[in-house]
């Protein structure tokens, strides 16, 4: 179990939510969601599938636009920028996808240059080295830098994913489904990088799964979504012991007692 770290911060906020609302055509998906999440914390967020998990840190992210509500990060109101504004903070933002989205046709090397090319022009190429293998180093593939994503397993290409997100050092990560389609000891090496992410470079994480073991493993607090809103949020023993929710206490006993 993942002990809450003392550098979280809770007179800082990092991002809040409230009354986000979002649907496609007739589905709605999110239905006045309130969250709050402070700096320096890992919080993990759960549900069924299709339940609007990853609708969510897409909009965080400004992927999507939300129908109502407001989401503000570090400060600043995602919905009212300017698109100015809009590009600085998104700098600040780090996304993990679930598929690593890695460019098949660049090498490892490449993936990860290719956001400090786009974003910081004034580097020299000594200074895009550094930073590529620093970051290579801190998820245990430097030795990978020059292998195409072809040549590397699910695990290292999510690690490589997650080098490729850290290169412009982010203050906010999120990780949609960081563990899924990966075999149990991978899911722990990636349980542990997380951690290791948030201790390092001094991030606020959202992470979400559906995978409890990953939950309890890399978050100092849970919420989960039934029902487009978060029905339960605290602790993961806050939420999982003696609640009576059938929905929760089903979503437990299936990751755990099945």
């Amino acid at each position: 179990m993942k002990q809450t770290l003392s550098h979280i911060d809770p007179g800082e906020v990092a991002i809040s939510i409230q009354g986000l609302h979002k649907s496609f055509g007739q589905l709605q998906v999110l239905k006045g969601m309130d969250i709050t999440v402070q700096q320096g914390e890992n919080l993990a967020v759960l549900g069924r599938s299709a339940c609007g998990k990853s609708v969510l840190i897409k909009l965080i992210a400004g992927m999507l636009v939300p129908d109502k509500g407001t989401i503000t990060v570090l400060g600043k109101q995602v919905n009212t920028l300017h698109e100015k504004e809009w590009q600085l903070l998104r700098l600040t933002i780090g996304f993990s996808f679930q598929g690593s989205a890695l460019y098949d046709s660049m090498t490892v090397r490449e993936n990860i240059e290719f956001p400090l090319i786009r974003n910081k022009r004034k580097l020299t190429r000594a200074e895009i080295n550094k930073a590529v293998e620093a970051v290579l180093d801190d998820v245990g593939l430097l030795n990978a830098v020059d292998q195409w994503p072809s040549e590397l397993s699910g695990g290292q290409r999510k690690r490589v994913g997650i080098a490729r997100t850290l290169v412009l050092h982010p203050q906010i990560m999120l990780y949609d489904e960081p563990t899924s389609g990966l075999d149990p000891l991978t899911c722990v090496e990636i349980n542990h990088l997380i951690n290791e992410v948030q201790t390092k470079y001094n991030t606020t994480s959202i992470i979400i799964t559906h995978d409890l073991t990953c939950a309890k493993n890399t978050s100092d607090r849970v919420a989960v979504i039934v029902d487009g809103v978060f029905a339960r949020q605290g602790s993961f023993e806050d939420v999982f012991t003696d609640s009576t929710d059938p929905v929760i206490r089903g979503f437990y006993e299936y990751n755990f007692i099945r």
